[in-house]
C-alpha cells in the first residue's frame, strides 16, 4: 500500500508554539501511514507538483502573509482534493490580508473577550476564560466527534466571523459582559468541516498552548480532523 503523504506547514506568530505544537501530532501521522514532510515556509504551496501528491496538509502559521503564488497553489490543492487541517490562530488566524484564504478555511479569528479589566495583570492569561465547547447536533452524529462530549476549557476563547457553508459540528457561546459592548450572547463554531471543490477542510479554535492541545478532547478531535480531511485512495 503507497503511504499517504502529509505536508506541515509552520511559522507565523511564535507565541503559538508553531514548531512545538506541530511536533506533537508528528508521531500520530506516521502511526497512521503518513509519510511526513515539514516547511517552515508557504511557499511550498506553490509546487504544483508537490501539491498534487500531498494528501493531507497541516498548517500552523499564525498572521503571516502569503503570496499570490502560494494562494493560488493552496486553493488549488484543495479544490483537486488535497485536505487542510489545523487549528487555533494556524489556520483561523492566517493571512489577515487574504479575503480568498478566508473564503477557502470558512472562519476568520475577530477576538478573543477577555476578563474584566480589574483582573487584567497584563499578560496573556488576561485573555483566558472558563467557557464550554458544545457540540451541535450534527456533531453528535459525526465521525469526528464520536464519544467526545461537551467540553469545558480555561484558555482564549475564539470569537470568528464565518459563513454558512461550514458544517458546524461544535460551538462555544461569549456571554454578555457589562464591561463588554455587544448586548446579547454571541455564538460562534469551535469545530467545523468544509467541502471544497473535491477538498476537505477541518478547522478547530481551541489550541492556543501545549496544555490546551493535550487536553484529550481536544487532542482526539484534532487528530480525528486530520485523519477526515486527508484525501484517501478512493478519492
Amino acid at each position: 500500500m503507497t503511504a499517504r503523504r502529509a505536508l506541515v506547514v509552520r511559522g507565523g506568530w511564535d507565541g503559538h508554539r508553531p514548531v512545538e505544537a506541530t511536533d506533537l501530532f508528528l508521531p500520530f501521522l506516521a502511526d497512521n501511514g503518513f509519510e511526513v514532510r515539514v516547511e517552515d515556509s508557504n511557499e511550498i504551496y506553490a509546487d504544483r507538483e508537490e501539491m498534487d501528491r500531498t494528501d493531507l496538509i497541516v498548517q500552523s502559521v499564525t498572521m503571516s502573509e502569503i503570496s499570490n503564488e502560494a494562494l493560488t497553489g493552496l486553493r488549488g490543492a484543495v479544490e483537486r482534493g488535497t485536505g487542510l487541517a489545523g487549528w487555533h490562530g494556524g489556520i483561523a488566524d492566517s493571512y489577515r490580508n487574504s479575503s480568498d484564504y478566508l473564503q477557502l478555511v470558512g472562519g476568520q479569528f475577530a477576538t478573543h473577550p477577555a476578563k474584566h479589566p480589574d483582573a487584567r495583570e497584563g499578560g496573556e492569561a488576561d485573555n483566558f476564560l472558563c467557557y464550554t465547547v458544545d457540540l451541535t447536533d450534527l456533531g453528535r452524529e459525526h465521525e469526528i466527534m464520536t464519544g467526545v462530549e461537551d467540553f469545558t476549557l480555561r484558555t482564549e476563547q475564539y470569537w470568528v466571523l464565518t459563513d454558512d457553508l461550514n458544517d458546524v459540528l461544535a460551538t462555544t457561546t461569549h456571554p454578555v459582559q457589562p464591561f463588554h459592548p455587544w448586548h446579547r450572547p454571541i455564538t460562534s463554531p469551535a469545530v467545523w468541516t468544509r467541502q471544497w471543490g473535491k477538498g476537505r477542510v477541518f478547522v478547530a479554535t481551541p489550541g492556543h498552548s501545549l496544555v490546551v492541545l493535550r487536553d484529550t478532547s481536544v487532542r482526539t478531535i484534532i487528530e480525528r480532523g486530520m485523519l477526515w480531511a486527508s484525501r484517501t485512495a478512493s478519492e
